[in-house]
């Protein structure tokens, strides 16, 4: 009986919460990343929807001369262009958000309810365009790699000898290896075992381990196939005749690069929809602008003593 009576006495937390207004935060999801590859990419504007990368035919037909000092007649040349030049074409991600008046109307504060909608929805597109970025058939990374630029490891872990060997692959101004985190936890524990530990860097207020300086950026978009991976080693931007991003530019609605958001109308049943729209394609601009390890093994561990 005495319980029973203590629990009268004063105010209990459920009654409370009847008056009290819960903090509440905005949807969160888990499938958000942080799109390194996005970031340290450059992008370039294709006005028309259309990237032309035009090559040399055949550069050792360029003759020049180290003149001497005699009055030698010097060499005539030119430079002579492929006829027709690898074409990209911007890829479209697009999705429907639809929401009903009734429930933007009354359910909006105090977050609102076509914003978030519209929010979570951008980050999925741009997550697909990540994916898009490495994996398209057609322009993706990892479908791009010339022969000669594919390494295979050694020991099927990631080593520091693989690494190594990516980087006599792309050696001129390598911008940043690009591995699943998984992979890159693996190589760490090669290292750690080889007694070579890779020191840090700080990017964009976040710390990224590094091999011979270059960094190591995690992208989950490099899918890890029963303990399989690949990694990727890139150089960037189009003076280094690296890769490079392409987005349409002056979208109407354009929201960012690239990335339109636009009013559709609202229907018979009060439903209001928005068209997303993401516009956007990659470019390896030379053979030796990117290379991959292939097929690494994620899954050794060691017993350090």
């Amino acid at each position: 009986m005495s319980d029973i009576h203590q629990a009268h006495t004063a105010l209990g937390d459920v009654a409370a919460r009847t008056l009290a207004n819960a903090t509440k935060t905005v949807p969160m999801l888990g499938a958000i990343t942080p799109r390194w590859l996005v970031h340290l990419l450059q992008w370039v504007p294709v006005e028309a929807g259309i990237y032309r990368v035009n090559k040399v035919k055949d550069n050792h037909n360029v003759e020049v001369d180290c003149s001497n000092k005699d009055e030698r007649e010097l060499p005539a040349t030119f430079v002579d262009y492929e006829e027709w030049g690898r074409e990209y074409v911007l890829n479209a991600v697009n999705t429907v958000v639809d929401v009903h008046t009734r429930i933007s109307d009354l359910y909006s504060s105090p977050h609102n309810q076509i914003r978030e909608q519209l929010r979570l929805t951008i980050e999925t597109v741009k997550e697909r365009q990540e994916s898009e970025l490495i994996n398209n058939k057609e322009y993706g990374l990892l479908h791009n790699v010339a022969a000669g630029q594919k390494v295979k490891s050694r020991t099927g872990s990631p080593t520091p000898d693989d690494f190594d060997e990516l980087i006599s692959r792309v050696w001129k101004e390598p911008a940043f290896f690009l591995a699943h985190p998984q992979a890159i936890a693996a190589f760490g524990r090669e290292c750690t075992r080889r007694g070579v530990p890779p020191p840090t860097v700080s990017m964009f207020g976040s710390q990224f381990i590094t091999w011979r300086g270059i960094p190591l950026v995690p992208c989950d978009k490099l899918r890890v196939t029963k303990g399989k991976t690949n990694i990727l080693l890139l150089r960037t931007g189009e003076s280094r005749q690296g890769v490079v991003g392409l987005y349409q530019p002056n979208l109407p609605g354009q929201q960012s690069m690239g990335l339109s958001v636009r009013f559709m109308g609202i229907n018979h049943k009060a439903i209001a929809s928005y068209l997303v729209s993401l516009y956007c394609s990659l470019a390896v601009l030379t053979e030796d602008a990117i290379a991959v390890l292939e097929n690494v093994d994620v899954g050794n561990y060691y017993d350090y003593k």
